[in-house]
């Protein structure tokens, strides 16, 4: 596993499968927070690079989704360091098996069940801010998928909002994405937030997203047949 430095507060830990697999440490006043946690193997890497850091104790972690190659370590990383796990609360019944993922044929216990907590919502149902991170749902991958936008760093975690080729933007795995319509309109959030850098789970990071969205949407309606009227 390598870490990488991606900004002030943010680390990047990386392993490879035949694909990049991403999981990020963001380092806070109060500790750090992990964002993501691999497959099952990568447990002992995360701590171990955790530990390394040496920037504080781990505070929580915060899951973009719950596909197994993004919470297959939070067992193990939560037995050995305990803290609150927290995911969106539309996303905590599909990854509890206690319904079925769009597209999937049969439930996924990827987490222990009651593990997971709602992410903070105020009145208006707006995320509430975490450990210097801004919470914002982008269903589509997923149906409760959430990015987190660190503000003084400009820097995006888009989890599996997106993949990415050669420094640009490209489409969720589409066998693993419920809905792709969606996704491509959740995609949006780089229009509106203007990330300087964008990480992903699979892939290198993207510089100035925003200027390459255009194109974005345009190419991956055209390619999975999406009508202009779904992404509006």
């Amino acid at each position: 596993m390598k870490m990488e430095r991606v900004s002030e507060h943010i680390w990047s830990l990386r392993t490879w499968v035949g694909f990049p697999v991403h999981a990020w440490l963001v380092m806070d006043g109060d500790g750090v927070t992990l964002v993501d946690t691999g497959f099952s193997f990568m447990a002992n890497g995360i701590l171990k690079h955790l530990h390394r850091l040496n920037a504080g104790s781990l505070q929580r972690i915060l899951l973009t989704h719950g596909h197994s190659d993004h919470v297959g370590s939070v067992d193990r990383i939560v037995k050995d360091t305990p803290v609150p796990v927290y995911a969106h609360r539309i996303e905590l019944p599909y990854m509890n098996g206690e319904l079925i993922y769009p597209r999937r044929k049969k439930p996924e216990f990827n987490i222990t069940k009651g593990l997971a907590l709602a992410l903070a919502e105020d009145a208006n149902g707006n995320l509430e801010r975490v450990a210097g991170l801004k919470p914002y749902l982008t269903p589509g991958h997923s149906p409760g998928h959430v990015v987190y936008y660190h503000e003084a760093d400009k820097v995006l975690v888009a989890g599996d909002l997106f993949t990415s080729k050669r420094g640009k933007l490209h489409r969720p795995m589409p066998m693993f994405t419920a809905d792709m319509a969606e996704a491509v309109k959740s995609s949006a959030i780089v229009k509106t937030l203007k990330p300087r850098r964008v990480e992903v789970c699979h892939g290198g990071p993207v510089f100035n997203a925003a200027d390459q969205l255009e194109e974005y949407v345009k190419t991956t309606a055209a390619r999975f047949s999406i009508p202009s009227y779904e992404l509006e």
